[in-house]
């Protein structure tokens, strides 16, 4: 009689058929991608607290409330608008400089729809989060002194006019930049430099807060400061990694690249107030890790780690540079929101240019002309930010009115704004 055959060595491939079958029957269907995109929507949603105690303890105790509700209102705004019309106007369509109303409310879209190998609705929630950032980062150069009415409906303009375009201009189907070779990763100029210029052209509308340059206006709550930038870190992983769409090398190399650069962006920014002014300082270290990440933002899945190295410690020494034009120039982005994500995101896309060698080729890899490309990317997309911005600042200041009273303003913006204080000793 034959001796039975024990099943243990069958169980390797029994398990593999088991766990794939999800993906096979899906017919495109990668059940390993769509865990890590939706991992990673969560992970980038992460980040939008994390700014808010970032951007909220940097400013005066009287205001830490009303800082923060810049951030949670576009979560909620942002949330609605890109669900109603902002996925359709970004990735709706096939046109040059707009999607279309093809999926205004989703429609069209069902559980069975795909984009490449995750279901849809993932890839609707993954970009619908970096909408809501994009948005919530302007919210650093008008802190302390925009009315609160105005910047909801700003906000939401903005994003419709200026966030849905630029997205599917860089990564829409037909989108005129993607078309022309323009490499954004995770959104340095779609994200970074269009929030960082708007910020420029809100603070100077907006003009300077009450008392500044000459009041010292020192960040109420370092440690909050901290934390916050240390979410973003944590998050940054889901918005770099993430946006690889699929859980594949690829997403490991933007992993790896991420943290190089933050580390890098980080150990340099330090460094520099070290040499500068004999100490560093832990908002430079916080505003290191964010410019690291921010410079990294575009080139994430493009360079090797080495270059990523790179790029981190001249992102420290840029937006630190960046930053110190508020002081020459005599303009008032209350958290320095040009200074890093603006001139950061700038910086970042045009490295990318000179620093791509995975998947696409530049300056370096024997390509110099995809830093022309990069930079009419750059040029096109903040002028296009500018412009738009000022008209829409333009028209809600002749009819909203863009600044709070000035007593307003001496109280705090927490309780005449929210009629709330965010510290009861």
């Amino acid at each position: 009689m034959p001796r039975p055959r024990s099943i243990f060595p069958c169980l390797p491939l029994l398990l593999l058929l088991l766990f794939a079958s999800p993906a096979l029957a899906g017919e495109g269907l990668d059940s390993g991608d769509t865990a890590w995109v939706i991992v990673s929507s969560a992970l980038v949603l992460l980040m939008l607290p994390g700014l808010a105690l970032f951007y909220a303890g940097m400013v005066r105790s009287k205001n830490v409330l009303s800082t923060s509700m810049h951030t949670f209102a576009a979560m909620a705004i942002i949330g609605v608008q890109w669900v109603v019309i902002g996925y359709s106007l970004a990735f709706g369509g096939e046109g040059k400089f707009i999607g279309g109303l093809a999926n205004v409310m989703l429609a069209g879209i069902t559980p069975e729809s795909l984009s490449g190998t995750i279901p849809t609705y993932v890839f609707v929630m993954f970009q619908g989060m970096f909408a809501i950032i994009t948005a919530a980062l302007i919210s650093g150069a008008v802190a302390e002194r925009m009315k609160f009415s105005t910047y909801c409906v700003f906000i939401l303009l903005w994003s419709t006019l200026v966030y849905d375009p630029l997205a599917h201009w860089v990564w829409g189907d037909g989108g005129w930049l993607a078309s022309h070779g323009d490499l954004d990763f995770a959104g340095g100029t779609v994200v970074h430099l269009s929030s960082g210029i708007t910020a420029l052209v809100a603070a100077l509308m907006l003009g300077k807060r009450r008392g500044y340059p000459v009041e010292r206006m020192f960040p109420h709550n370092l440690p909050m400061t901290l934390l916050g930038a240390g979410l973003l870190w944590f998050g940054w992983f889901g918005f770099n990694a993430g946006s690889a769409l699929a859980s594949d090398g690829n997403a490991a190399l933007a992993f790896t690249t991420t943290q190089t650069a933050a580390a890098a962006g980080a150990l340099s920014w330090m460094l520099i107030e070290w040499i500068r002014v004999g100490k560093p300082s832990a908002l430079g270290v916080a505003s290191g890790i964010v410019a690291g990440l921010v410079v990294i933002t575009p080139a994430a899945g493009f360079v090797t780690p080495g270059a990523a190295l790179i790029m981190g410690l001249l992102a420290g020494l840029v937006c630190y540079s960046g930053v110190m034009l508020k002081h020459k120039l005599g303009y008032d982005d209350s958290l320095d929101a040009f200074g890093v994500h603006g001139v950061g995101g700038a910086f970042g896309a045009i490295a990318t240019g000179v620093f791509a060698s995975v998947g696409a080729t530049g300056l370096i890899a024997g390509n110099p002309m995809q830093v022309w490309i990069q930079f009419v990317g750059v040029l096109a997309a903040g002028a296009y930010a500018v412009v738009v911005t000022y008209v829409l600042l333009t028209i809600l200041k002749a009819t909203m009115g863009l600044r709070v009273e000035q007593e307003d303003e001496i109280i705090g913006l927490d309780q005449t704004a929210h009629s709330e204080t965010g510290y009861n000793f």
